[in-house]
C-alpha cells in the first residue's frame, strides 16, 4: 500500500497522530464528501426526492458489504450501530423462561446488559463458558456446555473492547454448527483490521459498526444475516413497513432478505458514506491492511514492552491492533488529556466496559491504543517517547 497517498487522502493526518481507532477512525475526504455531497442534494432537492435520485448508487452499498464478508448481498441489513444490529438480531430470537444465553468472560458490555434485561423480563439464564489459561475462549468447555445446557443463543464478541484479544470464532463455529443453537457474533471490533469471512464463522447473524476499522461516518453500522436464519424466519421484534408489507388488517408479510431488519426511515447521507468507506477499504485489500496491521502492532508492543512503568495487559494467542496497558504515575482522569496535549489520541477503557476481565486482572481501568494501517512507525515512536516521559 501507498501510505503516503492514504494519509493524503485522510485529512485528519495533517492535524493529529490518531491512536483510537477502536473507538472512531479517521475517515477518508471521499467518505466525508460523500456525506456532504449527499446532505446538499436533500438540502437543495428534498429528502425523498434524493433517495429516489441516488437509489443505483445505494444499493451499492449491499455489494460493497457483501464482498467484505464473502456473502451475499441479500444478507446485508443497514442499521445505526453495532449495537443496534446486534439487539436486532437478539431480538428475533423467541426467548421463553429458563432459555440459556452462553456468552464468554469477554463479551461487549451492552450485550451483557441485554442479556441482564432478558432474564429480569422472561426469566432467561445466562451462563459462561471458561477461558483458557491464555484468555481465549475454552472450546472444550464450550462443547461441554453446549452438550449440557442446550442453549437457545451463544453469542461470542470477536475481539473485546478492553483488550487485543481474538477469538477462534471457526473453530467456535465448527462446534456450534453440531448443536441447535444460535450464533450471534459481535465482530465490531474486527470488521476492518482482519478479514472476517462470515459463511467460514458460521454464525447465523454478525454486528458490526462503520465508525471504528472500517473508517465511516459514526450512526452507521450492519447486519449480516445468514440464508439459515433467513430461511427459518427470524425477524425482529418490531418490524416495520420497510422490513414487512401489512398485507390485511390482521397479517403482515416480512421481507425475504436482511433488509427486514432495516427501518423505513434511514440515514441515507451516513449510507452513502459507509458505501465508500467499503469501498475504499476494499481497494486496498483486507489481506494487505493485516499485514500493514501487524507490523505496526509488532513495534507497539515490543516498545511498551521495554518500558519499566508499562505492564501490558492483553491475552489470546491471538491478538490484534488493539493494545491496553497500565502505567504507572497517570491517573484515569487525565490520561486522555495527556496524550492530547502531544497531538496523540488514545482512549481509557473503565471497568464497567470489561467488569468480568477487569476484575480478573485486578484492575479498575487501562490505557487502550489501537493503531491501523494508516498510521506510521514515526507516529509509533512518538507514542513511546511520550509514554517514557510520564514520571511514575
Amino acid at each position: 500500500m501507498d501510505i503516503s497517498k492514504i494519509r493524503k487522502e485522510t485529512p485528519g493526518c495533517d492535524f493529529v497522530i490518531h491512536l483510537n481507532n477502536a473507538g472512531a477512525a479517521l475517515m477518508p475526504a471521499i467518505v466525508a464528501d460523500a456525506i456532504r455531497d449527499y446532505i446538499t442534494e436533500e438540502e437543495k432537492y428534498g429528502g425523498y426526492e434524493t433517495t429516489d435520485k441516488k437509489a443505483a448508487e445505494l444499493e451499492q452499498f449491499y455489494q460493497y458489504a457483501s464482498s467484505l464478508l464473502h456473502c451475499k448481498a441479500q444478507n446485508i441489513a443497514f442499521t445505526t450501530n453495532a449495537t443496534d444490529s446486534y439487539n436486532k438480531a437478539l431480538s428475533s430470537i423467541p426467548f421463553k423462561q429458563n432459555d440459556i444465553i452462553l456468552t464468554t468472560t469477554n463479551d461487549y458490555p451492552s450485550n451483557f446488559i441485554a442479556f441482564l434485561s432478558l432474564q429480569k423480563r422472561l426469566g432467561v439464564k445466562v451462563i459462561l463458558v471458561r477461558n483458557t489459561d491464555t484468555g481465549e475462549i475454552d472450546v472444550e468447555d464450550l462443547e461441554r456446555k453446549l452438550k449440557k445446557h442446550s442453549p437457545k443463543l451463544l453469542s461470542i464478541t470477536h475481539v473485546p473492547t478492553s483488550s487485543g484479544l481474538v477469538q477462534p470464532i471457526e473453530r467456535i463455529g465448527e462446534v456450534v454448527k453440531k448443536h441447535d443453537c444460535i450464533y450471534l457474533l459481535d465482530a465490531c471490533q474486527s470488521l476492518g483490521q482482519m478479514d472476517v469471512n462470515a459463511t467460514s464463522t458460521g454464525a447465523d447473524f454478525i454486528s458490526g459498526t462503520f465508525r471504528k476499522f472500517l473508517r465511516g461516518p459514526r450512526g452507521a453500522g450492519l447486519l449480516y444475516v445468514s440464508d439459515k436464519a433467513l430461511a427459518m424466519g427470524f425477524e425482529p421484534l418490531f418490524p416495520d413497513l420497510h422490513g414487512a408489507d401489512w398485507v390485511d388488517v390482521d397479517h403482515y408479510k416480512i421481507r425475504t432478505d436482511a433488509k427486514r431488519f432495516e427501518d423505513w426511515e434511514t440515514a441515507y447521507a451516513l449510507m452513502m458514506g459507509s458505501s465508500q468507506a467499503l469501498a475504499y477499504l476494499l481497494s486496498l485489500g483486507i489481506h494487505n491492511i493485516e499485514q500493514r496491521n501487524k507490523l505496526l502492532v509488532h513495534k507497539l508492543r515490543t516498545g511498551l514492552a521495554e518500558i519499566p512503568a508499562v505492564k501490558l495487559l492483553d491475552k489470546g494467542q491471538q491478538q490484534c491492533s488493539i493494545v491496553t496497558f497500565q502505567l504507572k504515575g497517570l491517573p484515569e482522569h487525565s490520561a486522555k488529556q495527556y496524550f492530547r496535549d502531544k497531538g496523540i489520541n488514545v482512549y481509557t477503557t473503565p471497568k464497567s466496559a470489561a467488569m468480568i476481565d477487569f476484575e480478573e486482572k485486578g484492575i479498575d481501568w487501562a490505557v487502550r491504543v489501537s493503531s491501523h494501517y494508516y498510521n506510521t512507525e514515526k507516529e509509533i515512536d512518538l507514542l513511546l517517547e511520550a509514554v517514557k516521559a510520564v514520571k511514575a
